[in-house]
């Protein structure tokens, strides 16, 4: 395992394409395309538990699996899984019509989490900043804009009616994702002592 350095955000920053560029060789690897692909089939399962609020709004904690694989296997692999794993969701359990929409959002998705978390120090301002971008960039933009496109309805709308359930659950879906990678953060330092 590549030891984690702390780094200042603008260095960070900089190193993004070479983060990418490692995280891609983790699509050679199989031990983490089995990796992955256990925590894919667990992404499916945990999405059967879906709440479905209404037409448009649930609450899923699938996000989970795909937080821990971004932040064990990288932004690409992670991505290429959320891919897979869209289609099979709605393989096992249609909700309405397909639409590749949100294919797009689950690699947006698994890229996201990836970006933040990959071979980087589990800290609660780091994962908060990982949901944020998701709650942000997926949930309220482009879950919405799929809706709106799907459905008809204006998009500020879908965002407004979609406010209230992300700002509920942007620190309940930080404060389990945080736990849970420190959790596996953890064990994968121990088994690899």
């Amino acid at each position: 395992m590549e030891k984690q350095v702390k780094k200042s955000l603008p260095a960070e920053i900089k190193d993004l394409p070479g983060l990418v560029k490692r995280s891609c060789g983790e699509i050679k690897r199989i031990g983490s395309l089995t990796g992955a692909a256990m925590l894919a089939a667990l992404n499916v399962i945990l999405h059967q538990l879906t709440v479905i609020i209404s037409l448009t709004q649930q609450i899923s904690f699938a996000f989970i699996t795909v937080g821990i694989s971004g932040m064990l296997y990288g932004p690409m692999l992670t991505g290429m899984i959320g891919i897979a794993t869209d289609i099979l969701k709605y393989i096992v359990k249609p909700n309405g019509g397909f639409f590749p929409g949100f294919t797009l959002s689950e690699f947006v998705l698994g890229f996201i989490y990836g970006l933040f978390l990959y071979k980087k120090e589990v800290t609660l301002a780091r994962v908060f900043c990982a949901q944020l971008t998701v709650t942000l960039v997926i949930d309220l933009t482009l879950t919405s804009l799929w809706l709106s496109m799907m459905y008809g309805q204006a998009f500020i709308v879908l965002v407004g009616a979609r406010l209230v359930k992300n700002i509920v659950m942007l620190p309940v879906k930080t404060a389990i994702l945080y736990f849970l990678a420190k959790k596996v953060s953890e064990i994968r330092v121990r088994r690899l002592a």
